[in-house]
């Protein structure tokens, strides 16, 4: 009776199991089945990454933008010529005719030593030269006719060579007796006064030349590859603070400053309205690379695959994945030198989680 009874139940318990799956089953395996938020299908089932469900991405456009790699420097301000005056013969200074501090022309005479001396020398050997003249003249008349010997002739040639060459150089010694400047520029603070006698190769006065100024500064040996002639500087001075100068390096020196392991470069610097002076402190940038229109993404779109470097363009809604060839960076973003072009898009963050060919679209929070 009790077995009856209990095979009974078993058979009651599978029909209503049976039933209810027929019944509720539905249910149950579509509460089971991901759902659009899920990570394998969206809407009507689509898989995510598919047309019908692409994947929300941030989508940017490349931007273009000015690049530069440059190197620190300090150096000095020097004159583009300096020199300071110095006489060739010794005498008495007896006129002054410049002002401390004042522009001048090349050619203006600017000191004059007394040359009551060479001027005398010069009346005596131009007399001379008259004299040779003179004598030679009658010479030559003489052989002409083969009443004078060759000696004769010859001796008096010489004789008037002789005396020539000396006016020569009494004119050369009146002429040194007044100091002129040796190119435009401005005169410096004098070191001698009008009755004062000096001799040859003392120093007598400066003169700068600054419409455009030198730049001496130094570049460290490691960087020796990436210097070259014609790159541009930009300088500052401590003295106009919030100023910037531009220039070009013209020289180098081929010997390496061995003390400090560093290459010496030269640059000029243009200097109009004379608010640059030699001697100035100087902070100089060496501009290595300059690219003004430069294709540049985003650091977090770069994709490393090995040795290589790839992004994800956006083509007709689809990533494609894209391998480039990279520059310089600045402030979180790369120079792009091959692989895109300035019309691409690009998912900005987000590209390793993404396959080649996905399809995907601009997320909410940047809007497209």
């Amino acid at each position: 009776m009790k077995k009856s009874y209990a095979m009974g139940v078993a058979l009651v318990l599978v029909a209503a199991g049976v039933f209810g799956g027929m019944l509720f089953g539905p249910e149950i395996k579509a509460a089971l089945t991901p759902s659009a938020t899920g990570s394998a299908t969206g809407p009507a089932g689509a898989q995510l990454g598919s047309q019908h469900n692409p994947i929300p991405v941030d989508i940017r456009p490349v931007s273009l933008g000015r690049v530069r790699q440059q190197i620190e420097a300090v150096g000095s301000l020097v004159s583009d010529e300096s020199v300071i005056l110095r006489p060739e013969i010794a005498g008495r200074v007896v006129e002054i005719l410049f002002d401390e501090g004042t522009p001048v022309k090349r050619g203006a005479p600017l000191i004059k030593l007394d040359a009551t001396i060479a001027r005398a020398q010069l009346a005596q050997a131009k007399a001379s030269v008259a004299l040779s003249q003179a004598n030679f003249n009658r010479a030559k008349e003489l052989f002409g006719r083969g009443a004078g010997t060759q000696r004769a002739h010859e001796e008096a040639l010489a004789k008037l060579a002789t005396d020539e060459a000396a006016l020569a150089l009494a004119q050369a010694v009146l002429d040194k007796s007044t100091i002129v400047a040796p190119f435009d520029g401005v005169m410096g603070l004098r070191q001698i006064s009008v009755g004062d006698y000096v001799n040859p190769g003392q120093a007598l006065v400066n003169i700068e030349s600054l419409d455009q100024l030198k730049v001496d500064f130094r570049i460290p040996e490691v960087h020796a590859h990436l210097i070259a002639v014609n790159q541009t500087i930009q300088v500052r001075v401590d003295a106009l603070p919030g100023k910037s100068f531009e220039g070009k390096v013209y020289a180098m020196d081929p010997a390496f400053d061995p003390g400090g392991r560093a290459a010496i470069l030269r640059a000029r610097l243009p200097n109009p309205n004379k608010q640059l002076n030699p001697g100035m402190f100087a902070r100089v940038s060496l501009i290595v690379e300059d690219r003004a229109n430069a294709v540049l993404v985003p650091e977090t779109a770069l994709v490393p695959v090995g040795n290589d470097i790839f992004a994800f363009r956006v083509i007709d809604g689809k990533a494609v994945m894209t391998k480039l060839r990279i520059g310089l960076r600045r402030a979180g973003e790369v120079e792009v030198l091959e692989g895109l072009s300035a019309s691409d898009q690009i998912i900005a963050e987000g590209g390793q989680k993404i396959r080649d060919g996905q399809y995907v679209r601009a997320s909410e929070i940047r809007g497209s």
